[in-house]
């Protein structure tokens, strides 16, 4: 069986997308559209409304010539009025494991990342919620230039249906992880929309326990999460167990500590009942020994934890390593000895730099970050 990285890739760069490229018209799938009041002014029935929103989110309309149960003359109007794809792809890759990564490019030049992963029957999707990231951890790629802006929901639920609409017509997405670039829990007011979007079951009708958030770990932000909406499961990135390596690796911790990031963690698990998920990216030579190991045994004690463990996808350019075979199997021996829940995410995408921030980074055109 060959390796990821024997794998061919299929690259594509596609032309814009239908409905094309217009900063003066508003963006259709932003709450804030106010299409009702605009089919209601046309003069149709409310129930075309609901018809138009059926055809984006769940019948993978195109464009709004697309719609034939509308009458012609409200979906010339909606053309006129609104677009649907305020994005185009800047690069598509697919690896043979079925990965397939997108690079889209946004209405003001900036260039974000999606991914689908497939797995058995799973159809995962890994969405972004920022452009570029202000946590600053020092191994990924995608804050290396720091953070431009949030995404709007409008931005985040087109990568949803970009994504959906690479499936064929008798699958569809069954699981969406916010673990692309940018910190999820500072953009919670736009991304909070775009996932109850996505459960509506006339539209993508994924699960809320099928969304998993991941953070690096702000208490006051999860504890926000847990009073809007403590429905969906919580990713912890940890990477290491004590402050001194998690602050020279997650450079935000300094103002924080562990401490205050467990004793979130565990707010969220009372109130939410969702197990939780701490990320360990393991690094070669950095936060891999069996004493690492122990130190996060030690921390993690008796709480119904899921521990992911992710071998460090080596970026261009960037110091870290990935981990030994062995080190790996050191590592995972002493978590498990203790009773540990633990998993080690494979490796999918490595090939079509599926780790978050690479393809954006070696993809030519890229805007620098604006200086705010």
């Amino acid at each position: 069986m060959p390796s990821d990285d024997a794998l061919p890739v299929i690259d594509a760069i596609p032309g814009p997308s239908a409905g094309g490229l217009s900063a003066d018209l508003p963006h259709i799938l932003d709450p804030g559209s106010e299409l009702d009041a605009f089919v209601a002014a046309a003069g149709q029935p409310a129930w075309r409304g609901r018809a138009i929103h059926r055809w984006l989110h769940g019948r993978r309309a195109e464009s709004f010539a697309d719609m034939t149960d509308l009458p012609k003359d409200l979906r010339e109007r909606l053309a006129a009025g609104y677009q649907i794809w305020t994005t185009t792809v800047a690069a598509h890759k697919q690896a043979d494991d079925g990965t397939e990564k997108l690079l889209l490019e946004l209405a003001d030049g900036q260039r974000i990342e999606c991914v689908l992963l497939r797995d058995g029957l799973r159809r995962t999707v890994c969405i972004s919620s920022q452009v570029g990231c202000a946590m600053g951890c020092v191994f990924c790629a995608s804050g290396i230039d720091g953070v431009v802006r949030n995404l709007t929901t409008g931005e985040i639920v087109e990568q949803l249906l970009r994504l959906a609409r690479l499936l064929p017509a008798d699958e569809r997405l069954s699981h969406i992880v916010v673990m692309g670039m940018g910190e999820p829990l500072a953009n919670l007011d736009r991304l909070l929309p775009a996932l109850a979007l996505a459960q509506e079951p006339e539209g993508l009708g994924i699960s809320q326990r099928r969304i998993t958030i991941s953070t690096v770990g702000l208490p006051p932000a999860i504890d926000r999460l847990s009073d809007l909406n403590p429905g969906y499961h919580l990713a912890v990135s940890l990477h290491a167990a004590e402050d001194a390596l998690r602050t020279r690796l997650v450079p935000v911790n300094k103002g924080i500590g562990v401490e205050a990031v467990m004793a979130a963690a565990d707010r969220y698990w009372e109130t939410s009942g969702r197990r939780l998920t701490f990320e360990y990216v393991l690094l070669g030579g950095t936060n891999d020994s069996a004493a690492e190991a122990q130190r996060l045994v030690n921390l993690l004690g008796g709480r119904a934890a899921l521990v992911n463990v992710i071998p460090y996808n080596t970026v261009a350019g960037m110091p870290w390593q990935e981990p030994t075979r062995q080190a790996l199997e050191r590592f995972l021996e002493v978590l498990r000895a203790a009773g540990l829940n633990v998993q080690v995410r494979r490796r999918k995408g490595s090939r079509i730099d599926a780790a978050c921030g690479q393809l954006r980074r070696l993809t030519p055109g890229i805007t620098p970050p604006i200086d705010s």
